[in-house]
């Protein structure tokens, strides 16, 4: 027989070899860190300019970061920090390296979501993340999943409840709550509305005190920070239940996009959440608050099934909470029914030889249209590697393997991304800017 206290028992056995794998996966200090970049890859696949051109400028002004020079003298060697500064600094051809980013327009949102495990979500969320901030974009990251794989993969392992999405929902339900009961009531009898209250167990953890600041956290990447995840936020679905109970007005699956409205508009370029697989409240407040759609899936028959199943009952969550709460809703960034700037299915784990991925390929085609992503992730070992060892493809160094299994790996997911960043740019032209009609 087994109870609570096995489970308890096992939990501590993981939690102490989970220290292990951070020790032997990031560094003795259980802290990750960020590698350098070699100048082929600057300026190869950063900047995508010739190595000699690269070396020319670096030449030819002695004030600009140069790098650390191998023993060997062969190749220098660059932070992210130093990239970036090259980027603001250096122009080849007259052209800036300064990613395109439209003025007087917030952060776009992403969302990656799907009903499957395994379909890749934490894995597209982490690649578009690092290829976006190699790109010179500012992101924010915020991981939806109390599984927490986008957490840890970023060296977030130490995170409590109320600083996660968790956090952020019992944080809005104290301020919708207090906005709720000072607005005016009463109408033409008299009578005063009930007070609507907040558990006690919400106003004891302080999250109404919390600044934005408190739930956004430092990653090794430079240009990333995260909002993570932890495994005692799996209780939010509870939780959550409860409070729509005291309090059936709170908008529940806008605590999010209410947060994100709190930021400055130029804080972050792009938003990236990756979602649990399933739809509950965590998933609801990804969706509402998300501009685009992303949604992964492995190329398997089950798979094409999840994902039909996904965007059926995504389709009757939205439905439901339109008409329940289309009249009432309160004005912000996002509004009711909501609308979703751009929609895309994004094949993952894909083999080109195999029969069966491609006839998958030609199934979701046919079905979803311009939808699909042209460009697939395909499975390599070297993604598998990455996967095994909780960075992304960006973050291995090349000399870990041959150059070619390494390049063929990156490519995939660089194709991926230049195809999502420029769904990025079309949906900001979209996007109403500051002062336009929303």
């Amino acid at each position: 027989m087994f109870d609570h206290e096995d489970l308890a028992t096992l939990q501590r056995q993981s939690l102490r070899m989970q220290g292990w794998i951070r020790q032997q996966t990031f560094s003795p200090a259980a802290t990750k860190t960020l590698r350098r970049f070699s100048s082929w890859e600057v300026a190869e696949l950063i900047f995508e300019v010739n190595q000699s051109t690269f070396r020319g400028k670096l030449a030819s002004d002695p004030t600009l970061p140069s790098g650390l020079v191998e023993e060997d003298g062969r190749q220098r060697w660059f932070s992210l920090e130093e990239i970036n500064e090259l980027r603001r600094r250096v122009r080849f051809n007259r052209k800036s390296l300064m990613p395109p980013r439209p003025a007087g327009k917030r952060a776009m949102r992403a969302a990656v979501a799907n009903f499957k495990g395994g379909a890749g979500k934490s894995t597209v969320a982490l690649h578009f993340a690092h290829a976006a901030a190699l790109d010179g974009y500012k992101v924010l990251a915020i991981d939806f999943d109390p599984q927490a794989t986008l957490s840890h993969a970023m060296g977030l392992t130490d995170v409590a409840e109320e600083h996660t999405v968790w956090g952020v929902m019992a944080r809005d339900l104290v301020h919708e709550t207090e906005r709720m009961n000072a607005a005016p009531s009463g109408a033409a009898s008299g009578a005063a509305t009930p007070q609507r209250k907040v558990p006690s167990s919400i106003r004891q953890l302080g999250v109404a005190d919390l600044r934005h600041s408190d739930f956004i956290r430092e990653t090794c990447w430079p240009t990333i920070d995260i909002i993570p995840s932890c495994a005692n936020a799996a209780f939010v679905e509870f939780a959550s239940a409860q409070y729509r109970h005291i309090n059936p007005e709170w908008t529940f699956f806008a605590s999010v996009s209410r947060y994100l409205d709190g930021l400055a508009d130029d804080a972050y370029d792009l938003i990236i959440f990756d979602c649990p697989p399933a739809i509950g409240y965590q998933s609801m407040n990804a969706v509402f608050a998300a501009d685009m759609l992303c949604i992964p899936s492995g190329p398997s028959y089950w798979e094409y099934d999840s994902t039909t199943s996904f965007i059926g009952q995504l389709s009757e969550a939205l439905e439901d909470i339109d008409a329940g709460f289309g009249e009432t809703f309160p004005v912000g960034k996002t509004a009711l029914p909501k609308e979703f700037l751009d929609l895309s299915f994004l094949l993952t784990r894909y083999d080109p030889s195999n029969e069966l991925h491609r006839a998958m390929h030609d199934a979701f085609a046919k079905v979803f249209g311009d939808h699909l992503a042209t460009n697939q992730i395909e499975m390599t070992r070297a993604v598998e590697q990455s996967s095994r060892f909780l960075c992304s493809i960006y973050e291995i160094d090349y000399r870990e393997m041959t150059r070619e299994t390494w390049k063929r790996a990156r490519k995939s997911f660089d194709v991926a991304y230049r195809e999502f960043i420029g769904n990025v740019h079309a949906a900001w032209e979209k996007m109403p800017g500051e002062g336009d009609d929303r």
